[in-house]
C-alpha cells in the first residue's frame, strides 16, 4: 500500500528533495539497520531540526501515517526499520551545553557516544550508560533504549541519571523539563493527559502486587516492554512522562534532547583474569564480588573462551583450560593509586576462599588490560567471524536473580544443546545476572524459522517464567520480544502498557510492532537474508559500527549500506531478476564515491575493509590496460605531463583571475563527470624536478629520503603562506637533525604504486611498488640506512605485506618522534595549529604520536571534532569534489581560529586548504619552525 497523497505533497513542501528518499536503492540501504529483520520504507526523511520533526508528525497524525525513528541504527532487535516512513537524524543534532564544570551536560540525540565522553575527560566526568556500540550509536538511541554497558548496571543507565529531558510528541507538541514557561503552557494545553499519568500512577501504586512486581523486576536490568518504575518512583505525572520515554524506542514520542547528570570517570584502574574450575564455582564468585569494589564483572563461559583461544595476544592458557572451566574479568577503579591497591588487596582476600584454575593478576598497565579486554570483546565478533555465508549472527540478552545465575547459565547451556547450536556462546555482566548469548541463525527454509522459534519459546519460558527474569536486559525489546512482554510481566502490567500507548500515541502512528505488538509472530516476520555476495564482505554483520569515520556517509552510502546493496545485487542476479538499474545506480553511490581507506576495517568487529571490495570492483571496469602500462613503464613522461598540466592551470589562474577559473572549472568538471579536475583556490603549483649533485659521503649519519611523486610534481598553492617546496623544508630539516640525506637512483621513475591500486589497476600497482622497494634497498645499503618517506599514504602502501624485506621505512610522524625529537629543542609557539590525522597515519598506529609532537610545537592544538578522513582519496578531491567537501563540511567552523593546519599527505592537504580555510602543511614545516639543532 502506498503512503496517502496528501501526505506525499505536504512532505515535499516541507522537506527539501536532496534529504527525500524513495528510490530503490536508497530505501534498501536504510532499511538494515544492525538487527536480524528488514522493513523496507516507502520513504526516507533526513530531518535537520526540531520544527520539520513537528510538522511532519502533524502531518503523519492528520493522514494516519506511521513514522520510525532513527539515530544510529545500531540497535539489536528491530526497533529502527520501516516498511512506512523512516525518519533519519541528519547532521544538525550535534549541540552540547557543559554546566557545572562536567556535573551535568545537555545532548542533542544526533551526538556519539564516545563523543560526549571525550567532551566530559577533561572534567574527569562521563555519561553513566556504556554500551558496547558506544563509538557509533547515538545519543538518541541510548535514551529510546535505556542502553547500559559493562560497568554501567542499574544505577547509572539513562533512567536514573536523567536531570531532563525535550521530547516531541505524537500530535507535535514539545515538552521540555527544563523549560518553565513551556512546563506552564503544556500544563494548560495537555492538562487532561498530565490527570491521567498522575490517575495511573496513584493506580499502580494502590496495586500493591502489580507495584511490588514492577519494583522487583528493576531491581535486574530490565528493558521489557515501557518503564513502568515510573509510575511507582514519581508523583509529578511530567517526572513520569519524561522517565516513559527512556527506554520506550521510539514509540511514545521523539526525543530531542536530554540532560544527564554525569558521573565519576575514576582515573585509576586494573582488570584481573580469574579461571574457576565450574560454573557454579564462577557465579558464587560473582555474590561475593557483588559487595566488592569492582566497577565491572564480566563472565565467561568455556565456549566464549573457546572462540578466541588462537587469536594474537591471548594467555597461552586459554587453550589448555578444562571443559567446564568459567571465568570472571573483573575491573576496579578508584581516584588515586593508593586507594585502587587497597581495593584490589579486599577483591583478592573475599576470592581467596575459592579454586582457582587459572589467572592472571591484577595490572595497571593499559597494554595488558587492553589485552585482556579484547577476550571480552572479540567473542561476539569472533562467532560472527566463523558463520556459515548465508547466515546471520544474534546475540540475546536476558537477566537472571544474581543468586540463581549458576542454575541459569546450565539451563541456558542445556537448551543450546537441545536445539543444537552448538557454536553458541555466552558472556555477560555478571554482577547484574545479565547474559549474552551469541548463536548463529540462518533463516533460508521454514525448517530453520521453526528451529528458533522453538528455541525462543523456551528461552522466554525458562527467563521470564521460571527464573522471574528479564528477556531483555539491556538491548530494548524491539520486534524481537513484543510477543513476549506480557509472558514476562503478567496481564495487568502488559494492559497498563497498553494504555501508556494508547494514551501518549492514540493513532498507533509511532514505530508500530516495535515493544508492544498485537502480532504474537511479529518476531518471525520479515527476516533479514544475508546472501553471499564477496568472501571479502560475507562476514559483515551490519551492525554499523564502521559509520561514523565513513567521509561518504550522508553524502551517498555507508560501509555497512554498500555491503547491503552488494548483498542484493548478487541474490537479484542469482535469482534472474534484472540488476541494471540498481547496479547503475551502486556505480555512483557505492563505487566512485568511497574514498577506499579502510578506516572502517579498524572499526569492524571482524576486521572487514569494505575499500578492498570498492577495488576489486574498480578492478573489474579497468578497462585501460595499456595505458596503465604505459603510464607505469615511463613514469617519469608521466610525471612532467602532471607538472604540465599544473602550469596549464597555474597560467589560466593568472590570465582568467582565480573566481572566474573557479566558476569555469567546476563547470567543466561537472560537463565532464570528473574527467576534467576541479581547479580551487588551493590548487598547487608545479614544482621543479629535484636537481641532484653528486653525493660525497661523510662522517654523519645518513637517511635516505624518498620524496613522494605527489610532493615531487605539487608545490605549495599560490597564495599560500609557505612558498618552499616540502621537498626542501624536509632537507634542510633533517641535515639540521644532522643527517646526510641521500637520494635513491631513478627518483622521478619511482612510485609505490598507489595511483595504479586506487584504479583497479593490480598488476601495474605493484610491478612499481616492487621497483621501488628494489631502489630503497640499494640506496639504504641494503636496510642499513633509515628511509624516510614525506607522505604517510606512500609509507603505508610500502610497509604492507612487506615480508622479510629488510627496510627501515618510516613516515614523517615515527621518523620525527624516533630520530629527531632528541635532536633538536622545541620552543612551542603561541599560534593555534589545526591538525588532521590521515587515514594512513591511523592505521600506521601514529596518531596520538602525531598530536604529541604538534603539542611540543604548539601551546594551542585543536582536532577538529568527528572528522576521520578528508574524503580527497589520491585524486577524489579532483574528480569527486563533493566527497571531499561532504567529509570537511565541519571543518572551517572548527578551525576559523588557527593560524594553520598540519598533515602528512600533500593532497589531503589541498582539501583541507579549500574547506578550512587555511593553509595547511607536511608536519615538517611546523617542526622545522619552531625548532633549532641542539
Amino acid at each position: 500500500m502506498s503512503l496517502p497523497a496528501a501526505f506525499v505533497r505536504d512532505a515535499e513542501r516541507l522537506i527539501p528533495q536532496n534529504r527525500r528518499f524513495t528510490d530503490a536503492l536508497s530505501t534498501l540501504a536504510f532499511g538494515t539497520d544492525a538487527s536480524f529483520y528488514r522493513l523496507i520504507p516507502k520513504l526516507v526523511i533526513r530531518v535537520e531540526s526540531e520544527d520539520e520533526v513537528v510538522e511532519l508528525l502533524r502531518l503523519a497524525r492528520r493522514d494516519q501515517v506511521p513514522v520510525t525513528f532513527r539515530a544510529a541504527g545500531t540497535s539489536l532487535s528491530g526497533q529502527a526499520i520501516s516498511d512506512s516512513v523512516l525518519i533519519v537524524l541528519g547532521d544538525n543534532w550535534n549541540a552540547k551545553e557543559i554546566r557545572g564544570q562536567g556535573t551535568q551536560i545537555r545532548l542533542q540525540p544526533g551526538v556519539i557516544g564516545a563523543q560526549a565522553n571525550a567532551w566530559l575527560a577533561p572534567f574527569g566526568r562521563k555519561i553513566g550508560p556504556d554500551p558496547a556500540s558506544i563509538n557509533a550509536c547515538k545519543i538518541g538511541g541510548i535514551v529510546a533504549n535505556n542502553a547500559s554497558g559493562m560497568c554501567c548496571g542499574t544505577a547509572q543507565n539513562t533512567y536514573h541519571t536523567l536531570a531532563g529531558l525535550r521530547v516531541v510528541l505524537a500530535d507535535g507538541t514539545r515538552v521540555d523539563t527544563e523549560d518553565a514557561a513551556n512546563i506552564t503552557a503544556f500544563r494548560q494545553s495537555h492538562g487532561p493527559l498530565l490527570e491521567q499519568l498522575a490517575t495511573l500512577a496513584r493506580q499502580t501504586r494502590a496495586n500493591s502486587e502489580l507495584a511490588a512486581k514492577i519494583r522487583h523486576k528493576y531491581r535486574l536490568k530490565n528493558t521489557t516492554g515501557l518503564s513502568l518504575n515510573a509510575l511507582v518512583d514519581f508523583d509529578d505525572p511530567l517526572d513520569i512522562l519524561s522517565h516513559l520515554l527512556v527506554g520506550s524506542e521510539g514509540t511514545l514520542g521523539f526525543i530531542s534532547s536530554v540532560t544527564y547528570d554525569t558521573v565519576i570517570d575514576h582515573p585509576n584502574k586494573a582488570s584481573a583474569l580469574i579461571v574457576f574450575p565450574d560454573v557454579e564455582t564462577c557465579c558464587t564468585a560473582v555474590t561475593v564480588l557483588k559487595s566488592q569494589p569492582v566497577s565491572a564483572v564480566e563472565l565467561l563461559d568455556r565456549r566464549s573462551l573457546r572462540s578466541v583461544q588462537d587469536k594474537p595476544g591471548m594467555p597461552a592458557f586459554v587453550q589448555q583450560l578444562s571443559a567446564n572451566a568459567c571465568a570472571l574479568l573483573i575491573e576496579s577503579r578508584a581516584a588515586s593509586r593508593t586507594l585502587l591497591h587497597e581495593q584490589l588487596g579486599q577483591i583478592m582476600a573475599s576470592l581467596a576462599a575459592f579454586p582457582v584454575e587459572k589467572q592472571v593478576d591484577f595490572t595497571e598497565d593499559p597494554a595488558e588490560n587492553a589485552k585482556l579486554w579484547a577476550i571480552r570483546k572479540d567473542t561476539f565478533p569472533a562467532v560472527g567471524a566463523v558463520r556459515k555465508t548465508g547466515t546471520t549472527v544474534i546475540i540475546e540478552d536476558v537477566t537472571f536473580p544474581v543468586e540463581q545465575l549458576a542454575i541459569g547459565v546450565n539451563r541456558l547451556i542445556a537448551l543450546f544443546d537441545k536445539h543444537h547450536y552448538d557454536e553458541a556462546i555466552l558472556f555477560g555482566h555478571a554482577l547484574e545476572g545479565n547474559l549474552h548469548f551469541v548463536f548463529t541463525q540462518g533463516f533460508n527454509n521454514p525448517e530453520e524459522v521453526a528451529r528458533y522459534e522453538a528455541f525462543m519459546d523456551d528461552v522466554a519460558q525458562l527467563v521470564a517464567v521460571e527464573f522471574g527474569g528479564s528477556l531483555k536486559a539491556e538491548h530494548g525489546t524491539g520486534r524481537n520480544m513484543a510477543p513476549f512482554v506480557e509472558l514476562e510481566w503478567g496481564s495487568d502490567a502488559y494492559q497498563l502498557m497498553w494504555q501508556l500507548k494508547r494514551l501518549l500515541d492514540p493513532q498507533g502512528i509511532l514505530n508500530p510492532d516495535v515493544v508492544l505488538s498485537e502480532d504474537p509472530h511479529i518476531h518471525l516476520k520479515h527476516l533479514k537474508p544475508m546472501p553471499a555476495a564477496d568472501e571479502i564482505v560475507d562476514k559483515c554483520i551490519e551492525c554499523g559500527f564502521c559509520e561514523p569515520v565513513c567521509p561518504s556517509k550522508g553524502l551517498t552510502l555507508s560501509p555497512r549500506q554498500r555491503i547491503v546493496i552488494w548483498r542484493d545485487i548478487q541474490a537479484k542476479k542469482r535469482a534472474g531478476i534484472d540488476t541494471r538499474e540498481l547496479e547503475a545506480a551502486y556505480a555512483y553511490q557505492g563505487i566512485d564515491t568511497c574514498a577506499a581507506t579502510g578506516l572502517c576495517a579498524q572499526r569492524c568487529p571482524v576486521g572487514i575493509n569494505t575499500g578492498e571490495l570498492v577495488k576489486k570492483l574498480r578492478a573489474r571496469s579497468a578497462d585501460n590496460v595499456k595505458t596503465a602500462e604505459w603510464l607505469a613503464s615511463h613514469f617519469a613522461t608521466s610525471l612532467q605531463g602532471a607538472r604540465f598540466t599544473l602550469h596549464v592551470a597555474n597560467g589560466a589562474r593568472m590570465l582568467l583571475g582565480a573566481p572566474r577559473l573557479t566558476k569555469l572549472s567546476a563547470a567543466l568538471t561537472r560537463a565532464s563527470k570528473g574527467r576534467v579536475p576541479l581547479w580551487t583556490n588551493a590548487m598547487p603549483q608545479p614544482e621543479r624536478a629535484i636537481r641532484f649533485s653528486p653525493q660525497v659521503l661523510d662522517a654523519r649519519p645518513r637517511v635516505v629520503y624518498l620524496a613522494a611523486c605527489v610532493s615531487r610534481v605539487m608545490g605549495p598553492a599560490a597564495g599560500d603562506g609557505e612558498q618552499m617546496s616540502l621537498q626542501a623544508k624536509t632537507r634542510g630539516l633533517l641535515e639540521k637533525a644532522g643527517y646526510q640525506v641521500i637520494f635513491p637512483d631513478n627518483l622521478d621513475n619511482l612510485c609505490c604504486g598507489q595511483p595504479f591500486a586506487s584504479k583497479g589497476y593490480t598488476e601495474q600497482a605493484e610491478h612499481k611498488r616492487q621497483e621501488l622497494i628494489d631502489a630503497l634497498l640499494q640506496a639504504s645499503r641494503g636496510g642499513l640506512d633509515p628511509i624516510y618517506c614525506d607522505t604517510s599514504p606512500c609509507t603505508l602502501r610500502l610497509v604492507q605485506d612487506i615480508g622479510e624485506t629488510r627496510l627501515d621505512l618510516y613516515d614523517p610522524v615515527r621518523f620525527i618522534r624516533t630520530h629527531l625529537v632528541d635532536k633538536l629543542n622545541f620552543t612551542p609557539q603561541q599560534a593555534s595549529i589545526a591538525v588532521h590525522v590521515t587515514c594512513s597515519t591511523q592505521h600506521l598506529g601514529e596518531s596520538q604520536a602525531l598530536i604529541d609532537i604538534a603539542r611540543l610545537c604548539s601551546h594551542d592544538v585543536v582536532i577538529p571534532e568527528g572528522i576521520h578522513c578528508c574524503g580527497f582519496a589520491g585524486d577524489k578531491g579532483f574528480t569527486t569534489p563533493e566527497l571531499n567537501a561532504h567529509s570537511l563540511r565541519t571543518l572551517k567552523e572548527a578551525v576559523q581560529h588557527c593560524s594553520e593546519g598540519i598533515s602528512t599527505s600533500r593532497t589531503c592537504e589541498i582539501g583541507l586548504s579549500q574547506h578550512g580555510g587555511i593553509d595547511y602543511h607536511s608536519l615538517v614545516y611546523l617542526v622545522d619552525r619552531v625548532t633549532h639543532a641542539r
